[in-house]
């Protein structure tokens, strides 16, 4: 296979570190990627940057059509927009697919939870149309599209569709917001429809969250709109350990942008001992997404033999192994 071009933000914080050790072992696994390296967030305006989103960088992610990032801040009070929200937008990125799973090796109150959470990327209150209309009154407009509520349901069940998956369940809050709820939910069942092989399921979200906590291996695949998947996505990779043994990928028609969820903990920057391990699940699910699925399952097998060995764990697991030892125990598990 040709080597495929791959936009690379590092990001800040611990954002090099996880991101030099997911390198290392993507290529120790035979990926085939030509990287090119970008800016955004605060390296973005150290550099001179005006925007925490450079152009170039932008330009590059919808030029080669994928990119992997790392952890980025975005300075908060400074007037800038999240970087994550601006590269939803600005590249379409509709689909939040974040896959949550229990781990052998990492220990939690719960077994046997294998969720994923479809989340539409681009409207409800994330749309930040905000305004004060008298001091001291503030309203925030929540948006709701048929169109983006068709496409984001469609793409949930074409997922449920591709990865075998048995159930879809919508979680809402059509109770009370009847019109923008109400319209996710009449275009999740209209495109239901189309996949009658599927079983369909919706829950009010509280009694859903509840429902999650008191036995969360009842659910399969999770379909909500933008706020309600944010909360509910932590919620259940803290099932799993936390946002440190958890993908992300954010999926539109023309690019997708892979990344570690979790923040660029800048109090431990520069120390060695931040766990790669939520990046290079995500560079799984890049593979994928390229078509190297070989060495996707190659990555997966190493890094789940590691975590069930339990003898090289980063501290956050409970061991005392640093970033790049954590990535030295993975790529001993490759095949040779």
């Amino acid at each position: 296979m040709a080597k495929q071009t791959v936009a690379l933000i590092p990001g800040d914080g611990i954002g090099p570190e996880v991101t030099r050790a997911t390198q290392r072992v993507l290529e120790a696994a035979g990926a085939q990627i030509d990287w090119v390296e970008l800016v955004a967030g605060a390296t973005a305006l150290e550099q001179g940057h005006d925007n925490v989103l450079p152009q170039r960088t932008l330009a590059a992610i919808a030029a080669h059509g994928v990119a992997l990032k790392g952890p980025v801040t975005t300075p908060v009070g400074k007037g800038f927009k999240s970087v994550n929200v601006q590269l939803r937008q600005k590249l379409n990125l509709y689909a939040a697919i974040r896959p949550v799973r229990s781990l052998r090796g990492v220990n939690t109150r719960y077994e046997g939870v294998d969720i994923v959470i479809v989340r539409e990327n681009t409207e409800g209150l994330y749309s930040g149309i905000e305004n004060e209309i008298v001091p001291g009154v503030v309203t925030s407009l929540k948006v709701a599209s048929q169109a983006a509520c068709l496409r984001i349901a469609r793409h949930a069940f074409q997922y449920a569709q591709r990865r075998h998956r048995g159930k879809i369940t919508v979680f809402h809050k059509a109770n009370i917001m009847k019109l923008s709820d109400g319209l996710f939910l009449d275009c999740a069942r209209q495109v239901k429809k189309e996949f009658p092989q599927v079983e369909y399921d919706e829950l009010i979200i509280d009694a859903g969250c509840m429902r999650l906590v008191q036995d969360p291996a009842k659910f399969d695949v999770l379909l909500m709109e933008n706020l309600y998947g944010d909360l509910v996505s932590d919620l259940c990779a803290g099932l799993v350990g936390g946002l440190g043994v958890v993908p992300g990928s954010n999926i539109g028609d023309e690019a997708a942008v892979f990344e570690a969820v979790h923040g660029s903990a800048p109090d431990i920057a520069g120390k060695g001992i931040a766990n790669p391990l939520a990046l290079i699940m995500s560079s799984v699910m890049m593979l994928n997404h390229l078509g190297q699925t070989d060495v996707a399952d190659h990555v997966k097998a190493a890094y789940n033999a590691v975590l069930a060995e339990g003898k090289s764990l980063t501290r956050d697991l409970g061991g005392s192994a640093g970033t790049e030892q954590f990535a030295d125990a993975i790529i001993a598990k490759l095949p040779r």
